[in-house]
């Protein structure tokens, strides 16, 4: 007895959602055709029945894993309605983000491979920053110099994020996490933190 259409897709996008969450935490060459298709519940040799290569599956799954940040990123500007600038940098800068690469921002753990990559992990990743660049320049409305504040919160959100992660069960994690968050904070219009 066949499956359907819609057991073929539903099968691929749990095999695609597991891949980019594990290209989050681990990067893009960890991930095994044999371990993915395990967890997902598939046997090995139904891979080829939803993708033509692995190359192709981490290709999406990189996309994928990518795209998603920016819809949390909205979501956590949105949670501090007064100061949404703050709240984003609250939660990207947050423990909770550390100990989570697997749901977290994907810039983080693939700048590298970015860097080194073929071009359209290079296309996916510089796409991704342009959309935080713009989302984090939106929030300072129609200020002269958004683009450039941008600029300096996301570079300071991603590098942080990745030394904290390196350091993290020190204290030093916690501290670059801390002292990152107040600082940017400061350049925040109408938060406490731009106040001192």
């Amino acid at each position: 007895m066949g499956h359907s259409k819609a057991d073929k897709a539903a099968s691929r996008d749990r095999v695609l959602q597991i891949a980019a969450r594990k290209v989050r935490e681990e990067g893009v060459t960890r991930p095994g055709i044999a371990d993915l298709m395990k967890e997902a519940g598939l046997t090995h040799g139904g891979f080829y029945k939803h993708f033509a290569s692995r190359d192709e599956l981490i290709a999406q799954a990189t996309e994928l894993a990518l795209t998603e940040g920016t819809a949390n990123m909205e979501r956590a500007a949105q949670k501090n309605e007064e100061a949404p600038r703050s709240g984003l940098i609250d939660a990207y800068l947050a423990k909770r983000h550390r100990d989570s690469p697997a749901t977290g921002c994907a810039l983080v753990t693939l700048g590298a491979a970015a860097a080194r990559g073929d071009r359209h992990l290079k296309e996916a990743y510089e796409q991704q920053v342009r959309a935080y660049l713009d989302l984090l320049a939106d929030l300072d409305g129609d200020s002269e110099d958004a683009r450039a504040e941008a600029m300096v919160t996301l570079s300071a959100m991603v590098g942080a994020m990745l030394m904290a992660r390196a350091t993290a069960g020190h204290d030093l994690s916690d501290e670059l996490l801390k002292t990152v968050a107040d600082r940017l904070k400061r350049h925040v219009p109408g938060t406490p933190a731009s106040a001192g």
